[in-house]
């Protein structure tokens, strides 16, 4: 069985300048072996320094995969369609199937791709057996991969979107800030090779680390990608606040922090005011109006928040003062809020945040209105919603080049399944233009939606509240990390948590997580 050597690692930074000899007539003659990507063909094509021809033999530089010379790096990866239980494969269990051995969770069934991936990896692999592999139009590939689940495909990086599960290979994800090429079978490393003074000459002032290289040094570029992790309901009182008390303010954030400091952008939606005379936590409170202790912010810095989403019921509870001292606290730590404020001007303003180059606009609106937004002109509180409004602003950031993230405190259903005025509500935003819609309100997980390229994901859970008690949904939940790149929003992992106490959650077992999946994928229709 042939198994493809690991990548080398490209040379980022240029080689001292040699002179390139003069071009002959009609450029340097180059070979491009044609089971590359279209693209690097493309970028060759219009230079007139170099000269494309048909055959490898003649040539004096010769563009394939492998080889001593990198010039580029290009990243493919495993994918499935979203509504997938399996986290990934083992390499051997990829090989294997490519060789026609049943093998792993996609054990029988072809893996899909476009007939120019086909062609690259029959290259490099050697033919696929009988069955092994199925060529299918690229833009036929996702709904074709829908319709005949469990399906499984590799696909280009740059060829990502929502509607892809990327599949871990060995532990390896291309979408995760520290995914690292080397060894990952699906990195394929394109080399210069020929002439050994042109290759010099030609790496030298075209490689990778140039200013003007060759080719494109590859299609994932890290410096351009972006992540999100995006939660459910945070509200610090009654038991989660005493067990703050009794065993550390951080002690919630023990098993899940780091998934949330990971992300270059933490989203936290906290319900709840903070103020100075907020009583010592009673966790058999009777009454629904509630503040949290200042101190407590300190979970928030540890889990490394950086946009507070303020749609929540429970905003207003302690009065004015308090809204105005927590809003106060959020902008001392350089923490930017939406979806509500010091007024109903500042509250429906769009939070814009632009990271490497990918341009993020949250909105938020609260749904039940009345005594749970009250924000107004000089009045601090949570934004009501108004979804004329709403779809106008999705509308006008769509086309300023923003990504719209629309989330929303809406009515609460202890269901996993979205009922008809969440529907209602939420895809009113994402036909609009919304990427993602999500509801912050849900204190269980609930389901999902895919309108044309948005995601909606009806309810994500809690995740720092006190429901433990309620039921095995209020104990389950997710973090949603969403994944941009290139100005595209690309992927959503979903992170399963699990209640193991009134105020800790933890990452789910495979066991629990394939449960949650379950549960919530069927109540999607899937």
């Amino acid at each position: 069985m042939a198994t493809p050597a690991a990548p080398p690692t490209l040379t980022t930074a240029a080689l001292p300048p040699t002179a390139l000899p003069p071009p002959p007539v009609g450029g340097i003659s180059l070979w491009v072996d044609p089971h590359l990507p279209a693209l690097l063909r493309t970028t060759l094509e219009g230079r007139s320094d170099f000269s494309l021809i048909d055959h490898p033999e003649p040539a004096a530089l010769r563009l394939g995969v492998g080889g001593g010379r990198p010039v580029s790096q290009w990243i493919y990866t495993l994918a499935a369609p979203f509504p997938t239980l399996a986290q990934g494969v083992g390499i051997q269990d990829l090989y294997q199937a490519w060789h026609g051995q049943a093998s792993g969770p996609f054990g029988g069934r072809p893996i899909l791709m476009e007939p120019g991936t086909l062609a690259l990896f029959s290259a490099l692999w050697e033919a696929p057996a009988a069955g092994a592999a199925e060529a299918i139009p690229g833009e036929q590939l996702l709904s074709y991969a829908w319709e005949h689940r469990p399906a499984w495909a590799i696909i280009p990086f740059e060829s990502l979107e929502p509607g892809w599960k990327v599949l871990e290979v060995d532990g390896q994800s291309p979408i995760r800030k520290d995914f690292n090429p080397i060894g990952y079978p699906l990195a394929l490393t394109i080399s210069l090779d020929g002439d050994p003074v042109l290759v010099e000459a030609v790496s030298s002032l075209y490689g990778a680390g140039s200013a003007s290289p060759l080719v494109p040094p590859g299609n994932r570029d890290p410096n351009r990608l972006t992540t999100l992790a995006m939660t459910g309901v945070t509200a610090l009182v009654r038991a989660t606040a005493f067990a703050m008390e009794q065993r550390g303010i951080s002690y919630p954030a023990q098993d899940v922090g780091e998934w949330l400091r990971s992300a270059d952008l933490t989203h936290i939606s906290n319900e709840v005011p903070f103020a100075q005379n907020c009583p010592f936590p009673d966790p058999l409170q009777p009454g629904m109006r509630f503040c949290s202790d200042p101190r407590y912010l300190a979970l928030l810095e540890d889990v490394g928040t950086d946009i507070v989403e303020l749609t929540g019921d429970h905003f207003q509870d302690w009065g004015a003062e308090a809204m105005l001292l927590t809003l106060s606290l959020y902008t001392e730590r350089g923490w930017r809020y939406y979806g509500g404020g010091a007024s109903l001007e500042e509250g429906r303003q769009a939070l814009i945040w632009e990271h490497n180059g990918n341009r993020l606009a949250f909105l938020g609106c609260n749904s039940k209105g009345g005594s749970f937004a009250q924000a107004g002109p000089n009045q601090p509180g949570a934004v009501s919603c108004d979804l004329d409004w709403m779809a106008g602003e999705v509308v006008r950031l769509r086309q300023a080049g923003c990504l719209p993230i629309a989330t929303f405190q809406h009515f609460e259903y202890y269901t996993y399944q979205a009922q008809p005025d969440q529907k209602r509500d939420f895809r009113r935003l994402a036909e609009a233009g919304a990427v993602i819609v999500s509801g912050s309100q849900a204190h269980q997980p609930q389901g999902f939606e895919f309108i044309d390229d948005a995601l909606i994901h009806y309810g994500l859970g809690n995740l720092f509240f006190d429901q433990y008690d309620v039921s095995l949904a209020t104990r389950q939940a997710f973090i949603d990390r969403h994944v941009f790149y290139a100005g595209r929003h690309i992927s959503t992992e979903l992170l399963a948590i699990m209640f193991l106490d009134y105020a800790r959650p933890r990452p789910m077992t495979p066991e629990e997580r394939d449960q949650l999946l379950e549960a919530v994928f069927s109540a999607s229709g899937w």
